[in-house]
C-alpha cells in the first residue's frame, strides 16, 4: 500500500480584476527583522543570518540600537530594503541609512478600498522605519507598467537614478519586478 493519499490541486484564481500595489524598487540591500512574542530574535540579509559581529552594511547594529521600537513590528518576519549612504549607489541621496518596509498593505499610511480590514495589525509602524513609496494601487491596465516606469524616470530628481518598480499581485500574493536599467547596466527605455 502506498503512503501517498489523495491531494487535490485546488482552485486557480481568476485574473480579473488584476488588483495590484506598485511600489518603487529602492536600491539598497535586502534586510529582515524577525520578531518573536517578546521582541527581536533574529536579523538577516537576503541570504544569511547577520549579527553585529558579521553585519551587512550596519543593519544588525542598527537593529540592536532600535530593538525596543522594532518590537512594534509584531511577531513574524518583516522584510525591507536597507538603503542610504555607503549602500549600493544611494541613488535617492538619503542623508542616513533607512529601513524601508516592503509590506505596504500593513504599514502604509493609507490603504485602498479593495484591501480587507486590516484592524488586526498594530496601529502604527515603528518610528524608526519607513515604507517603500507606493506609486499605484488598483486594477492594472495594459501599458500601465511602462507608463509608471517612464513617469518614475522622468520625475527623478537631479542625480537620482531610480531602479524600477515592484508589483504585488494581491490575488496570487506574489511579486514581480520591472527595472529601468537592464542587467547589463544600460537604460531600458520605457514606452511613452
Amino acid at each position: 500500500m502506498s503512503s501517498f493519499g489523495f491531494k487535490g490541486f485546488g482552485k486557480i484564481p481568476r485574473g480579473n480584476p488584476l488588483l495590484v500595489t506598485i511600489t518603487e524598487k529602492i536600491n539598497g540591500t535586502n534586510a529582515c527583522v524577525v520578531c518573536g512574542n517578546n521582541g527581536v530574535v533574529l536579523v538577516q540579509s537576503r541570504k544569511r543570518i547577520i549579527t553585529t559581529e558579521d553585519d551587512n552594511f550596519g543593519f544588525a547594529a542598527w537593529v540592536e540600537e532600535n530593538k525596543e521600537d522594532l518590537a512594534g513590528l509584531g511577531a513574524g518576519y518583516s522584510y525591507g530594503e536597507w538603503a542610504g549612504p555607503g549602500i549600493q549607489k544611494n541613488p535617492h541621496n538619503l542623508d542616513e541609512k533607512t529601513f524601508f518596509l516592503f509590506n505596504v498593505s500593513r504599514w502604509a499610511d493609507e490603504q485602498p478600498d479593495f484591501l480587507p480590514n486590516l484592524s488586526k495589525w498594530p496601529d502604527a509602524r515603528p518610528a524608526c522605519c519607513s515604507v517603500v513609496p507606493v506609486l499605484f494601487q488598483g486594477e492594472l491596465t495594459p501599458g500601465q507598467i511602462d507608463d509608471i516606469l517612464h513617469e518614475l524616470k522622468q520625475n527623478a530628481g537631479d542625480g537620482v537614478t531610480p531602479e524600477g518598480i515592484i508589483i504585488y499581485h494581491h490575488l496570487t500574493r506574489s511579486y514581480t519586478k520591472h527595472t529601468i536599467i537592464s542587467p547589463d547596466g544600460k537604460w531600458k527605455e520605457a514606452k511613452c
